[in-house]
């Protein structure tokens, strides 16, 4: 079992930044891809981002590329997406995901371990 917790989620202006984190405990971190979800009221959940084992690769949506950055450390068990240039359109729960391996990693099929959500509102 892993457990994900993700914080950092909060209300910022439209251009603005935030940093989400997810906190992983329960097996070893480095054992699994990690990615970045979300869901907006109304809507189906989304892939947002993901990266490798060791950081190597990353991957994003369309959406959210050249604005987001995925990173994690490994030491500290640790996923981040940082959020710059916010739009409303990002408003979301946003989650993370843990799965052992990139096949399909753009959907949830991979992930087997979900945390709970962090809002994000993005509006002026």
């Amino acid at each position: 079992q892993v457990q994900l917790v993700e914080t950092g989620g909060g209300l910022v202006q439209p251009g603005g930044s935030l940093r989400l984190s997810c906190d992983a405990s329960g097996q070893p971190f480095s054992y699994y891809v990690m990615g970045w979800f979300r869901q907006a009221p109304g809507k189906e959940r989304e892939f947002v981002s993901a990266i490798s084992w060791s950081g190597g690769s990353s991957y994003y949506a369309d959406s959210v590329k050249d604005r987001f950055t995925i990173s994690r450390d490994n030491t500290k068990n640790t996923v981040y997406l940082q959020m710059d240039s916010l739009k409303p359109d990002d408003t979301a729960v946003y989650y993370c995901a843990a799965g052992r391996t990139v096949v399909g990693v753009t959907t949830d099929r991979p992930y087997q371990y979900w945390g709970q959500g962090t809002q994000v509102i993005v509006s002026s």
